[in-house]
Parts: structure tokens; sequence; C-alpha cells
């Protein structure tokens, strides 16, 4: 397909596609004259990946560069490559490297296999220790109620998890780390304001 169809089907400007394929985050077609060139369709899955990291996941050339290196490396497995994405998305947590001993300690209770060096590892050890400075009990108990939750969430999101392509699979985890999360956040706060009003009803309700 030329350039105009790529972009159409895409539904992005002919110019973003050109400026896409300046910086390298979509490959170069196959030459049919001096200033034209011929695109497939594995350039149109990569296009609506590139869409999805830059636009609708809000990440900069950079670290969308950074995801599709991890995409790009043949040599890695389906577990490396998530791994790979979720090392290159942006850090939202940033701050002074925690103490990772009590997180660890935690993922070892529930016999997740995580790398040491997961992004994830360090945002709960802040979160951990955000809540221990607020002066915040947080019991196995309680901890443990909420990892059964997120266990069985994963689980079904692996499951779910398309396979047919690693642009496909990186996608689907980009999609659904950057703008499920959020989801996910206000499903629990308006489940918290249902069960408060079952408990606690007021006379309006």
């Amino acid at each position: 397909m030329r350039i105009s169809e790529l972009a159409r089907r895409a539904g992005v400007p002919i110019g973003t596609v050109k400026y896409y394929l300046r910086e390298g985050l979509l490959p170069p077609g196959e030459l049919t004259a001096a200033t034209q060139a011929r695109y497939s369709e594995e350039h149109l899955a990569r296009l609506r990946l590139v869409r999805a990291l830059v636009g609708t996941a809000r990440l900069s050339i950079a670290e969308t560069r950074a995801v599709l290196a991890a995409v790009d490396d043949p040599a890695t497995s389906a577990v490396d490559t998530i791994g790979g994405v979720y090392k290159a998305l942006p850090d939202t947590a940033q701050g002074n490297q925690p103490d990772l001993a009590p997180a660890r300690a935690h993922l070892s209770r529930w016999g997740w296999p995580v790398d040491t060096d997961a992004p994830a590892l360090g945002y709960f050890a802040r979160a951990l220790d955000a809540l221990g400075a607020a002066g915040f009990d947080t019991p196995d108990d309680l901890l443990d109620r909420y990892a059964r939750a997120a266990a069985e969430l994963a689980e079904q999101d692996v499951a779910d998890l398309p396979t047919a392509s690693t642009a496909e699979t990186v996608r689907f985890v980009v999609i659904g780390t950057l703008l499920l999360e959020p989801v996910l956040l206000s499903l629990r706060r308006l489940a918290h304001e249902g069960a408060s009003r079952r408990r606690f009803p007021r006379e309006k309700d």
C-alpha cells in the first residue's frame, strides 16, 4: 500500500507517518521509485502500536523507542518482552530508592516469581514506606487480601493476552497498564462508596 493508504487505515495524517519514519519508530517501506515506497500489513500493525504508545499512552518519543526496542529484540521470550515493556514505561513514582526487603518478603510469602529489578517492586516498597510514615497499620492479612484480588485479576489478564504477534502483546500490556489501571482505581473507590452506603444508609438513600 502507498503511504497515503497506510495513513488512512491507521487514522493518522501522512505527516505523522513521515515523522515516525524519520524518528525510526516505523521501519522504511520497500522503495518502488526514487520518492515512493510500498508498505505492508506489518507496517500498519507497527503504526497502530506506535500510535497507542505515543497517542493513547502519552509516552515520549524516547520512551516509545525504548518500548519498541523490547518489541524488536528477537532473543527475548514473551515474559522477557513484557518485562522489558514495563521497564521502558515512564516511572510515575520517582523518588529515593526505598528499602525493598519488606516488599520482597511479601512477594516471597505469596510465591510470586518477580525479577529483582521489576519497576513495580520499587512502587510497592515506596507505597509501604508511605503507609508507615503516615502511621497506617498494614497487617499481613490486609495485604494478603489485596494480593489475592490482584492475583486473580492478573491470571485473567494473562489468559486474555493476545499472542498472535509481539506488537499486539505489547499494545495490550501498555494499554492495560497505563489506561486500565485508572479504571481499576476508580472502580475500587466507587465500590467503597456503594459498600459504605449499604453499611451506613442515609435516609435519602
